[in-house]
């Protein structure tokens, strides 16, 4: 089925509450509608409506064996949708008064109210409270808690603005609400958190904004293994194949590794576009995109990546080569997004 796909600024007050009305009137009706939250643009449904819930799968052409991420309206929400094991309640507590709202997904054992479909059947389920505004209005006046992937085709890249979304999803959805770019440019960090002595252990399952620095003071942290998947993942957005752009794209961890084919073309995803990286003068590239131009600001470069990773994807070129980034704080993040892009997890 074809929709037209309106796209509604909120630039200003009138405009902002048009398009929130809108979205709710078409969420209430079973529709899915994409929205912004303060990491990349989310394609919502209501959580506890199965068939709505159908429809963000199909639009995207998602597997349903990849769960999905409920966002609620706030803190208190959680017993609706989640059973808190009392040995992790008090950390759990601790937690979320710190980070939510904001960009920490929470893997809990679920409640029977949310649908199977929600979860790929499996027993947990992902929950977070958005800080993006309109996307918390929305939610706000559903009265009912989202489910919301990211508001792309699935296995592409994420979008990180409106005209991203329509890109991806134009004629798929009614409504897209225009807020402008997002705040973080990276998916939201999804943790477990498990029983331990003398601290909790705390699984970073999915790296993002919130790091194991932030995350430190509340647990012993650590990082689930990478795996490849064919089957149910234990959270969003763990498939291999996630984050890649339609063209093959390479993350060259040595310079020296790197031999260009005769004919050819190549463009070159730069962390801060420096010569003594080793890597501008490796062959004429089609094109030179920048994360961080001349900065080497990790923060910069979260915020710029899906869009330069999109940019470098229409142009074309044979193959993309990406630089390595540093490893720690957001960098972790980014490099496992390279990795998977480029099918170092197949």
């Amino acid at each position: 089925m074809s929709y037209v796909t309106a796209v509604l600024p909120t630039d200003q007050p009138p405009l902002m509450h048009q398009a929130v009305d809108e979205a709710v009137r078409l969420l209430r009706e079973g529709e899915i509608v994409a929205l912004p939250t303060e990491t990349v643009y989310g394609l919502a449904a209501n959580a506890l409506d199965a068939e709505a819930v159908a429809k963000i799968f199909e639009a995207k052409e998602r597997p349903t064996f990849d769960p999905l991420i409920v966002h609620l309206a706030s803190k208190e929400q959680i017993d609706l949708v989640a059973d808190v094991p009392p040995e992790i309640a008090a950390t759990l507590k601790k937690m979320v008064e710190r980070f939510w709202p904001g960009p920490l997904t929470i893997l809990l054992p679920k409640k029977p109210i949310v649908p199977d479909l929600v979860t790929a059947g499996l027993p947990t389920v992902a929950v977070r409270v958005s800080s993006n505004s309109i996307f918390r209005r929305v939610i706000t006046d559903l009265g009912k808690p989202i489910a919301a992937p990211s508001a792309n085709r699935f296995g592409s890249i994420s979008p990180t603005s409106a005209s991203a979304v329509l890109a991806e999803l134009e004629g798929r959805i009614h409504l897209i609400v225009d807020a402008g770019a997002c705040m973080y440019g990276l998916e939201s960090t999804i943790i477990k958190i498990e029983p331990g002595s003398p601290k909790m252990f705390i699984t970073i399952v999915r790296p993002g904004p919130i790091t194991a620095e932030d995350l430190k003071l509340y647990g012993k942290v650590r990082y689930a293994s990478r795996t490849v998947v064919d089957e149910a993942t234990a959270a969003p957005g763990q498939l291999a194949s996630h984050y890649a752009p339609k063209t093959p794209l390479r993350l060259l961890e040595r310079p020296q590794d790197f031999i260009p084919e005769e004919g050819k073309r190549y463009a070159l995803l730069s962390y801060r576009g420096e010569e003594k990286d080793g890597y501008l003068n490796l062959c004429e590239w089609e094109e030179v995109m920048m994360l961080s131009p001349g900065n080497g600001k990790l923060p910069e470069a979260a915020v710029r990546f899906f869009y330069v990773l999109r940019a470098l994807d229409k142009l074309g070129v044979d193959e993309i080569i990406a630089e390595p980034l540093h490893e720690h704080g957001m960098g972790i993040a980014m490099m496992d997004k390279l990795r998977r892009a480029s099918g170092r997890y197949t």
